[in-house]
């Protein structure tokens, strides 16, 4: 399996990017894709995820009501709007997935994912 990432750049505060993943190879069709994100000097965090078989999403508190989470299923492709950065939000965003389907409550966890993209870099100006 292999993730391509893209969509990010640099964007002013209160401004929105749309990241993509693009998932080639032996893909599963239940597997969840999740973002990750991470900034120079901090650990990588969870940002937002979706179980590709229930459609259900989860995020992390600080994106809630900003990012949305989509799936085209057509397309293989996971997407990430993200509207009102701020410059909280400069990270390398990357995504993953997995072989198969994992409890719901789990997908926000990194360590369940083994298959990740190179990362896309999104910068927020003040």
């Amino acid at each position: 399996v292999q993730l391509q990432a893209s969509g990010g750049g640099l964007v002013q505060a209160g401004g929105s990017l749309r990241l993509n993943c693009a998932a080639s190879g032996r893909t599963s069709s239940s597997a969840p894709v999740a973002w990750f994100r991470q900034a120079p000097g901090k650990e990588r965090e969870f940002v937002a995820a979706i179980d590709t078989w229930t459609t259900n999403t989860v995020y992390e508190d600080s994106v809630k009501g900003r990012f949305t989470i989509s799936r085209d299923k057509a397309k293989n492709t996971v997407s990430l709007e993200m509207n009102n950065l701020t410059p909280e939000d400069t990270a390398v965003y990357s995504c993953a997935t997995r072989d198969g389907r994992i409890v719901f409550s789990a997908i926000h966890r990194a360590e369940v994912y083994n298959y990740w993209g190179q990362g896309t870099q999104v910068t927020v100006s003040s």
